[in-house]
């Protein structure tokens, strides 16, 4: 039952960064999503836009720590920890 909790806090970190990085190309680019990222790609800044996308995740993880989701805020954590070791090896 507590692993529930842990694996929702991962989906929702990676889900965050995901939403964060269609914001941020969106706003400050003239691309649609999936163009962007496949723009950011070929030049090698991918790993830069998800970076950026994962902003979301920290305000996720305090609003999860403020509501006492202590659980779900670490899965949040290990999420960055997924998604950071996804950008390394992109």
């Amino acid at each position: 039952m507590k692993y529930r909790d842990l694996i929702l806090g991962v989906l929702m970190a990676v889900i965050a960064s995901v939403i964060g990085s269609f914001i941020f190309i969106k706003l400050f680019t003239g691309f649609d999503f999936v163009n962007g990222m496949l723009f950011y790609k070929s030049h090698g800044l991918l790993g830069k836009i998800i970076t950026l996308g994962a902003i979301l995740n920290l305000i996720l993880f305090f609003i999860l720590l403020k509501f006492n989701k202590d659980l779900m805020a670490r899965g949040v954590i290990l999420g960055m920890i997924v998604l950071t070791v996804v950008t390394l090896l992109i």
